[in-house]
């Protein structure tokens, strides 16, 4: 009889993950702090719309396509019809609310985020992985304490 394959560790690497804390963040407390709420409301504010507008987009093509396949087949340079311009428009508003979800995020959810993280380490200084002083203060170097700070 055969035993169960099971990972082998020794006894020095049972030890030192034996001894690591997982840190504990009540993201219950983080959910319910003005800040988040902030910034998760100006996420949705910016993502429904766009999800909204896109999906609309997307349908009006396929409506069209399925109801209106003369208009959808007139060309509009040599070989180029209107359906291959219209489906080409998706790939350009694939692009185009990247990019704006790209530069809002940039200007006004990372803010947000950075001014909910600040809260949150203020008011739970000991609940912060890497922090000095913390209960998850793994010590290192002087150079990483300080890029924490």
């Amino acid at each position: 009889m055969t035993e169960p394959l099971t990972p082998r560790t020794d006894e020095a690497e049972r030890s030192t993950a034996d001894s690591r804390e997982e840190p504990h963040i009540d993201w219950a407390a983080i959910e319910r702090e003005p800040e988040f709420q902030e910034l998760v409301r100006a996420r949705r504010s910016f993502v429904i719309p766009g999800t909204i507008f896109f999906f609309s987009w997307y349908m009006g093509f396929i409506v069209l396509t399925a109801l209106a396949p003369d208009f959808m087949g007139e060309r509009v340079y040599e070989g180029l019809t209107v359906g291959y311009v219209l489906a080409l428009t998706q790939f350009l508003m694939v692009l185009v609310l990247g990019i704006m979800y790209l530069r809002k995020s940039e200007n006004e959810f990372d803010p947000l985020a950075e001014k909910a993280i600040a809260r949150y380490v203020e008011e739970h200084p000991d609940d912060v992985p890497g922090r000095p002083g913390s209960r998850f203060d793994t010590g290192g170097t002087a150079t990483e304490r300080e890029a924490v700070r």
